[in-house]
């Protein structure tokens, strides 16, 4: 695996934001659409292919990790405006969660 410099590292701009909507995309089976609250930043959409492991309505709620200064792309028609941070291995997925409730937007070091 390559190396990368604290300086590439610092360029992720990776933040808490609120889940307050979920629904899978129509006409496939791995993706869902979040609309997701970052406070100060505003809500965004993301998409994110953990369908199959995950319920939309399990996500609603839920403060999680996302990128948001990825640069936008569209997955099957819906523009994702950043990007779920998870783990992954043979079992699927996991989600990684904050200790405690968070301001939404709040951003890690």
């Amino acid at each position: 695996m390559p190396e990368i410099t604290y300086e590439d590292f610092a360029k992720l701009d990776i933040r808490i934001g609120t889940v307050v909507a979920a629904e899978l995309v129509p006409e496939t089976d791995k993706l869902i659409k979040c609309t997701v609250d970052f406070g100060e930043l505003g809500q965004r959409t993301i998409v994110s292919g953990i369908a199959q492991w995950k319920k939309p309505e399990e996500l609603v709620g839920r403060q999680l990790p996302y990128i948001v200064n990825l640069a936008p792309r569209i997955l099957r028609g819906v523009e994702s405006q950043g990007m779920l941070i998870a783990a992954s291995d043979e079992s699927g997925v996991a989600l990684l969660a904050a200790e405690r409730t968070l301001p939404a937007g709040t951003r890690l070091k």
